[in-house]
């Protein structure tokens, strides 16, 4: 089913022209009261009299009379589709920019940060856009990420497919029924996160990509960052996501607002095709149909697998998410591997001097374009800036003595990229980037000692609660803190209370009412939504039941054999295997590999291309057969009473492995005292199902 939208171009038009700064919105359930300003929560505050006064103060300082990015981000607008929500076809909505409607009101939100608001309506952007005069075109709106169109002699060449099968074949459709309908000739994947390649089967067919027909992109290492980067900790990542991108949280000026590099994204059909084409030096030049393009392989900056492309014919620079209208995760919360600031200045300075003197247009798989030389160096300097300076003077502060429980309340980034839009940490933040930049470098710790081998927190808050003189002169020193504005003094000690009383509700809901305060002061989504979804998980509890589903056919196909022994192995409860030993071989003739899996001193380790020579068990069955047991569509027993999977030796071996397997749940409470005692039962799986990827996009 597809709704009639009003013009989200005249809109946004209109809330340009009626207030000074802009406004944002997010989450999975549109709030009725967001239109009255009226919050979705009956526990919920409005934002105190010294949250008031810090927007407003910021209203007054942030650099508004700037309004480029607005003319820049409606340049080239063609049209929206007669509709603000998309179905997946599997029944629920994939997308709904309508439920944002209240970001365009045309006033002033105090409970979200007047510069995270003025972003959020910029990615308010709907409909095709033209970037290049009858060349190069992209449909904003329709997802996390934009896709791009470029338009060869026959076809169109694809750039970031989005995140699900529906919303790029939405666009595809809106394309080619305002452009005249032309058929795909290549895709690009410029990176190897989820929002830029899980639409591929929508804009697509896999046999044509399969025989050459169609060519599919992607920078070097792409297939093994495309789902590697999620498996081993996927589990954990899929939890802490719920915090970052404010999953629990309605669309209202209270809950999500925003996600920085777009709305949200689409809950639609994630899929894969495997890429016929890999760019595999530094600068490759290719031509398709016409179309010549230089690609700029950028490895370890946004995506470990991550490429720029620049189209000399049309003097138009593909930065992909390497710049964007943000300053993007250093440390991305929802968890991955600490980024390098200092290579992806130094892969941004590259693009600025081999491509950035001479582009006329520079467009993204997210934000909008900027037109000009002058604007576009200007951009690609700011950006560049930003991550030298923050590697940089990190480092400088980190070898003055600033540890990193500190560096979040001493780096400052200069005046001179304050005020430029271009250097705010929406996506990222300044207190976060810090961080991981001396995580990077020198870890964890701040060399004290006592921080080394601390207690765990439900065993330290007791003792500090009790040297506080209990739970009540706790509370009244909160309630207290909490009305002279002190936030993060009163978040200091009620922790330790909640750490130490999880059941004490009064305690809970006061903590919830610091985290939603300083929730409405952040600039950054990725802040505001993990300490209102903690907020809001203290007051009414965790999500319970069935976790969302995110890996399909394809992403278990992707899968390298060798990835799912070495998640086995973390899915192993080390404890229930104390005392087995056993090597069990593994072969799969299809694809000619093999692999020898050993349990020793409860530790599952595997080694591929060897065979042991006497081995406890051997399998034998198609690498075919045994995703489709990764994927929960059969067993190993299944297969073996179908002739499909042979065991030779003693079965015993198999059935102790499977008898220490975990099935990961992303139930477990992140902060104490939120279990709801109601929970959906869960269907049986088989331990040898792979765990849940945690395909969020990866950003």
């Amino acid at each position: 089913m597809k709704t009639k939208l009003t013009s989200i171009a005249v809109l946004i038009a209109m809330a340009i022209s009626n207030f000074s700064l802009a406004a944002g919105g997010g989450g999975v359930v549109s709030d009725p009261g967001a239109m009255q300003g009226k919050h979705f929560d009956s526990k919920g505050k409005l934002p105190s009299s010294y949250t008031v006064k810090l927007q407003n103060g910021l209203r007054k300082t942030l650099p508004f009379e700037d309004k480029r990015d607005f003319e820049e981000s409606q340049r080239g607008f063609i049209a929206a589709p007669e509709y603000k929500s998309i179905m997946a076809d599997a029944g629920n909505v994939a997308w709904d920019m309508g439920s944002y409607e209240f970001l365009l009101q045309g006033k002033d939100f105090d409970s979200v940060h007047p510069s995270l608001q003025r972003q959020a309506i910029l990615n308010m952007g709907y409909g095709l856009y033209e970037v290049v005069p009858g060349k190069i075109y992209q449909v904003r709106g329709f997802d996390l990420a934009n896709i791009s169109f470029i338009k060869t002699d026959n076809g169109w060449i694809v750039f970031d497919p989005l995140t699900a099968k529906e919303t790029a074949r939405a666009a595809l459709e809106l394309v080619n029924e305002k452009l005249g309908k032309r058929p795909v000739v290549a895709v690009v994947y410029s990176h190897s996160h989820g929002d830029h390649f899980g639409g591929v089967r929508g804009v697509v067919d896999e046999a044509d990509v399969k025989s050459g027909k169609v060519k599919v992109i992607a920078p070097a290492g792409f297939m093994d960052h495309a789902v590697a980067e999620n498996v081993y900790a996927g589990n954990a990542m899929t939890r802490r996501m719920y915090f970052q991108y404010g999953v629990l949280l309605p669309r209202s000026p209270f809950g999500h607002v925003d996600q920085s590099i777009g709305k949200n994204t689409a809950a639609g059909n994630l899929g894969l095709i495997e890429p016929n084409v890999y760019i595999n030096q530094p600068f490759e030049i290719m031509t398709v149909d016409g179309v010549e393009m230089e690609f700029q392989n950028t490895p370890g900056t946004e995506a470990p697998a991550e490429m720029n492309t620049y189209f000399p014919q049309f003097k138009a620079f593909w930065a992909a998410e390497n710049i964007t209208g943000t300053i993007h995760n250093i440390y991305t919360l929802r968890g991955a591997l600490v980024r390098d600031a200092l290579a992806w200045s130094k892969n941004i300075n590259n693009a600025l001097y081999r491509y950035g003197n001479e582009a006329e247009v520079m467009f993204a798989s997210h934000s909008w374009p900027r037109w000009g030389n002058e604007r576009i160096q200007e951009v690609m300097r700011t950006q560049r800036d930003s991550y030298a300076h923050l590697n940089n003077e990190v480092l400088h502060l980190a070898n003055n003595g600033v540890t990193i429980n500190e560096i979040h309340n001493v780096y400052k980034q200069p005046e001179s990229l304050k005020s430029q839009w271009a250097a705010h940490s929406y996506h990222g933040s300044e207190e976060h980037n810090s961080r991981a930049v001396v995580n990077r470098y020198l870890g964890y710790w701040d060399a004290n000692p006592a921080t080394l081998i601390p207690l765990s927190p439900k065993d330290s808050a007791p003792l500090y609660v009790e040297m506080m003189g209990g739970s009540a002169k706790i509370m009244a020193k909160g309630k207290e803190l909490y009305k002279q504005g002190k936030y993060r003094e009163a978040m200091e000690i009620m922790n330790k209370l909640v750490y130490a009383q999880p059941n004490n509700t009064a305690a809970k809901d006061l903590l919830a009412d610091i985290f939603e305060q300083i929730g409405y002061q952040k600039e950054s989504p990725s802040v505001r939504n993990s300490f209102l979804g903690a907020a809001y998980e203290l007051r009414h509890g965790m999500p319970s039941g069935a976790s969302p589903k995110s890996n399909g056919p394809d992403m278990i196909k992707a899968m390298t054999t060798e990835l799912w022994l070495n998640s086995l192995a973390i899915s192993m409860d080390s404890k229930k295997a104390a005392g087995m030993k056993f090597k069990i071989n593994l072969s799969t003739p299809d694809n000619g590999e093999m692999f020898v899996v050993e349990m020793s001193n409860s530790a599952l380790t595997n080694i591929k291309g060897q065979q042991a020579k006497n081995p406890t068990l051997s399998i034998t069955l198609n690498r075919g057969d045994l995703e489709k047991v990764m994927g929960g569509q059969t067993t190993f027993d299944q297969l073996q009473a179908e002739g499909k999977a042979k065991f030779e030796g003693d079965r015993k071996a198999f059935d102790q492995l499977r008898s220490t397997l975990t099935i990961f749940k992303p139930d477990f409470e992140l902060i104490p005292g939120t279990r709801n005692k109601k929970e959906v039962p869960q269907k049986a799986q088989d331990p040898f199902e792979v765990q849940e990827l945690a395909i969020t996009g990866g950003e």
